[in-house]
């Protein structure tokens, strides 16, 4: 007989993103771009460090070990028997619905379920309901999840009254003990992992608990009473479940709904798999559209223009492709100035219809910007982890660590510099403080303008500064200088130039395909500039060229793969856990995580984990070549503004 195929939470909360995907799921024949592996999802930020601690509160805990259907319910049920107990991983059915539950706290006819989530929770601010009503889009999956439990432990026990609870990292919650994260490392096994306790883990050991109990009752009774849920089909809970599983369980496909949503679907075939015949779940829903609308392609579809919000509004009215669309919808009526949303948009809408690969470079509105810049010019990166346990006393959940810089300087006269940068990658070592004072020391040399690339850097400084408003003059008797400095490159006289603004504002190119990410503005540069490419066709970086602090030996970042300038990133080698931004997106449902998550990854392999001097210093080395990377990355940017000013 055939294993059940019982429709469990995850495959719920599948189910609720898009109830086409449960056909395509877990079938070889079919492409699946998301990265299942547990290890680096433990890495992401150190959620499953978050379940084992959780647990810690409940020493009397019994966990039910048995991993298949029938005898983990079967304990689960004998174990229910007590008046009261603490049960890891219950175990429930109802109809074909399955679940394993975190933590359920059984006293008397009551109930206590408890999911624990690594997701951060604000105690002072977060809302699971907007103000209108509905479920806030950041917290939907999560509730959806634990009202997926509750119905069927309702349903299968209707003789115990049961409670709903999210068990979430609390951002306003400090340690009061040091070294709590490195009580719960990470361990790698054949293509898994496991979380590995060391030493005393008692409650009391634990100091005060970091962690926030939030009931979800009414969230809950909000989504179990709303019939018109779009999420859901349109459907009731329950029916929604019911028409879910039941197709499930006989492997039927249920209609796909288009929305933007697409765009981020994981069951789209690569170059390589197209060529060893993996199927497209992607392209067997787009089927019917693109057998009606044979000229256009993926390149054309509405999602792709840059920050277009109405996606879903001309979807729903038939709209898919660019050219489907009214020109008008980019008409921007009021000046600005420089390139605005709207007529960046229509840049892009009409390089698609015309099929053209001119760039637009608005040359008088930098010049003017430009004028006001200082030499020398600074080019600063920031590398940066958050992770829901802290390693040091007196810190929140999910505080940013800043862990690494690098910086080059553009001097008057044209000359290029790597002069400076910072890293620290001591296990449990808070580097916060460190990694400002050194940045402050590297940059008060001058008044030159500083460059940054998005909003990260001013996000990090003023993340430290608020550590540094809660830190004692005792502590760091120059507290407050460091808080002016923060002021003043933030938003103050000196404050910090945004590249992706200049992007934005004044320059596009076809070859971006709407995205202004610097990871591929880049290599978009490199292919246009005969002046970059004739200037870094030879070994001038590194060595006894351009100083370098890690390319001892000189690099050649223009080098052609085909008839394209490949990728420099692609020239280092690569990091254990080099993805792009839409893998990370897949491989964390969303979860945002900006362009350095391959550093952070690095990082938090070396604070989580076991590993020996050597493969320390092996990444270190090349976390230390990537950021230097980076901040080159945007001095070729100023070069190609540079020279197009001139």
């Amino acid at each position: 007989m055939a294993n059940p195929q019982y429709l469990t939470k995850s495959l719920f909360v599948k189910a609720v993103e898009c109830p086409t995907k449960l056909y395509y799921l877990n079938k070889d024949a079919y492409s699946n771009q998301k990265n299942d592996d547990a290890f680096l999802e433990a890495l992401a930020k150190g959620g499953f460090q978050v379940g084992t601690l959780a647990r810690c509160y409940y020493p009397e805990g019994v966990l039910i070990k048995e991993r298949d259907y029938k005898s983990s319910i079967a304990k689960t049920e004998e174990l229910l028997k007590r008046d009261r107990v603490v049960i890891f991983e219950a175990a429930f059915l109802y109809k074909d619905c399955f679940v394993r539950v975190d933590i359920l706290i059984k006293e008397g006819k009551k109930l206590k379920l408890v999911e624990v989530k690594s997701k951060s929770y604000d105690s002072n601010e977060d809302e699971f309901m907007g103000k209108r009503g509905g479920l806030i889009s950041k917290w939907k999956k999560y509730i959806y999840d634990i009202s997926f439990q509750k119905y069927v432990i309702s349903n299968a026990h209707d003789e115990f009254e049961v409670e709903a609870h999210l068990y979430l990292a609390d951002k306003n919650k400090k340690t009061s003990i040091d070294g709590l994260n490195q009580k719960f490392e990470i361990k790698r096994t054949d293509g898994s992992f496991e979380v590995v306790i060391n030493g005393d883990v008692t409650p009391t050991s634990l100091g005060n608990s970091i962690l926030t109990m939030v009931n979800v009752d009414k969230e809950i009774d909000l989504v179990w009473k709303c019939a018109d849920n779009e999420d859901l089909l349109n459907l009731s809970f329950e029916e929604f479940i019911d028409r879910v599983s039941l197709n499930y369980n006989r492997d039927g496909k249920i209609n796909p709904t288009i929305k933007n949503r697409c765009k981020k679907c994981e069951f789209q075939t690569n170059e390589i798999e197209e060529n060893a015949v993996k199927k497209s779940g992607f392209k067997e829903c787009w089927d019917a559209i693109f057998r009606k609308h044979n000229t256009e392609s993926l390149e054309t579809i509405v999602y792709n223009i840059w920050d277009f919000r109405s996606t879903d509004k001309e979807f729903s009215k038939g709209n898919y492709f660019m050219s489907q669309l009214d020109e008008s919808i980019f008409t921007d009526k009021t000046a600005c100035g420089y390139l605005s949303r709207k007529a960046r948009q229509k840049l892009q809408y009409e390089s698609v219809i015309n099929k053209t690969n001119e760039e637009y470079f608005d040359k008088e509105g930098l010049k003017k910007v430009m004028k006001t810049w200082k030499y020398p010019l600074h080019f600063i990166d920031f590398e940066t982890s958050t992770i829901a346990i802290p390693f040091n006393k007196n810190r929140r959940p999910y505080e940013l660590i800043a862990f690494q810089f690098s910086r080059h300087i553009v001097h008057e006269d044209g000359r290029i510099e790597h002069i400076g940068e910072y890293i620290n990658t001591e296990p449990g070592k808070f580097p916060n403080f460190d990694f400002l004072i050194e940045l402050k020391n590297q940059l008060d040399g001058d008044s030159g303008t500083i460059f940054r690339y998005a909003l990260h850097e001013k996000t990090v400084l003023n993340s430290i500064k608020k550590e540094l408003n809660e830190t004692s003059v005792d502590e760091l008797p120059n507290k407050e200088e460091l808080i002016e400095w923060i002021d003043k490159i933030t938003d103050g006289d000196r404050a910090m130039v945004d590249m992706l603004e200049l992007v934005k504002n004044y320059y596009y190119s076809p070859r971006m395909k709407g995205s202004n990410s610097l990871k591929v503005v880049l290599p978009t540069i490199l292919n246009e500039s005969k002046y970059l490419q004739d200037k870094y066709d030879k070994p001038i970086y590194g060595g006894s060229g351009i100083p370098s602090k890690n390319f001892k030996e000189p690099m050649i970042w223009i080098q052609k793969n085909g008839s394209k300038i490949q990728d420099p990133y692609k020239l280092l080698s690569p990091l254990e856990y080099d993805f792009s931004e839409e893998e990370i997106n897949l491989m964390f449902d969303g979860d945002v995580i900006a362009e350095g998550g391959a550093a952070m990854f690095a990082y938090n392999q070396m604070q989580f984990s076991n590993m020996s001097e050597s493969e320390r210093s092996m990444l270190t080395e090349s976390l230390l070549k990537y950021c230097e990377l980076d901040t080159f990355a945007m001095v070729l940017l100023w070069e190609f503004f540079n020279y197009k000013c001139s």
